[in-house]
């Protein structure tokens, strides 16, 4: 079992900043990719970013404003710039266990955390 925790949401003005970490516990922490995705109200959940196992690949699907990385000490982080309404969503940590790259589809996910909600007024 793994679980993933979400924090660093909030609310900010429209080109302002924030960075979301997700801390993970239980089995070994290197074993998985992890990932980022979000849900907006009344839209279904979609891929924002992934690391690979190692932190050695990366793939974001807007990779001038979200940067996905990852420390040694069991922690994935989301930095977002130059946030956009658009943005507002809960964002969700996920980790993939024995997946090579960087998985981008929701099947390929075997834990999530709960979300942390993310506002972007303008």
């Amino acid at each position: 079992q793994v679980q993933l925790v979400e924090s660093g949401g909030g609310l900010v003005q429209a080109g302002g900043s924030l960075r979301l970490s997700c801390a993970a516990s239980g089995r070994t922490f290197s074993s998985y990719a992890m990932g980022w995705f979000r849900q907006a109200p009344g839209k279904e959940r979609e891929f924002v970013a992934a690391v690979s196992w190692n932190g050695g690949r990366t793939y974001s699907t807007d990779s001038g404003r979200f940067t996905i990385s990852r420390d040694n000490a069991n922690t994935v982080y989301l930095q977002m710039h130059s946030l956009k309404p658009e943005d507002t969503a809960v964002y969700y940590c996920a980790a993939a266990l024995n997946r090579i790259g960087v998985p981008k589809g929701l099947n390929e996910y075997d834990y999530w955390g709960q979300g942390t909600q993310v506002t972007v007024s303008s």
